[in-house]
């Protein structure tokens, strides 16, 4: 039987990661290949960042008590413990530091294509972008360990569900 946080622990980081892994390698791809600009692009990829990483910024600390709960051993319950920990201070990181960064700059340059490629509000423009792009990795990474990680078949079983019958 499974309990029911380790069935909260799979469900919820499989939601964050398939949110993010479906962002990184689907949508943005797509919005920058469909729209008509990359201004546009921009914004939509960057909406849907920024409700990824409140959700992220919500399922951590649930996470980290689903792991607490679920866990037996001492030694992989605290590794996902951090691992999530981990992520929900990457979502939170660049949805309170980076993303408010890079909109303050893309407000102040208009379009990016229209700023000269050495004005230096797109060079920081661009090195945001890459921080905001290295914490969306590092968090899918980590997501993705987390996973793997999940809690081991032997779980507590005090609050287990037990699966209907199958007529």
């Amino acid at each position: 039987m499974i309990t029911v946080a380790a069935l909260g622990y799979r469900l919820v980081l499989a939601f964050w990661v398939g949110g993010l892994a479906l962002l990184g390698f689907v949508v943005a791809p797509a919005a920058f290949e469909a729209l008509a600009s990359r201004h546009l692009a921009g914004l939509v990829v960057g909406r849907v960042l920024a409700r990824i990483d409140l959700f992220g910024i919500v399922a951590g600390p649930l996470l980290v008590a689903c792991a607490l709960l679920a866990e037996t051993d001492a030694r992989r319950r605290a590794a996902q413990a951090a691992l999530c920990a981990s992520m929900a201070a990457c979502a939170a990181i660049s949805r309170v530091l980076v993303t408010p960064r890079l909109v303050r700059l893309r407000e102040a340059m208009g379009t990016l294509d229209s700023v000269a490629p050495d004005d230096p509000r797109r060079a920081a423009f661009g090195q945001l972008h890459g921080v905001s792009v290295a914490l969306m990795l590092l968090t899918l990474a980590m997501g993705v360990a987390a996973i793997l990680l999940g809690p081991s078949p032997a779980t507590r079983s005090d609050t287990s569900v037990a699966a209907p019958p199958i007529p």
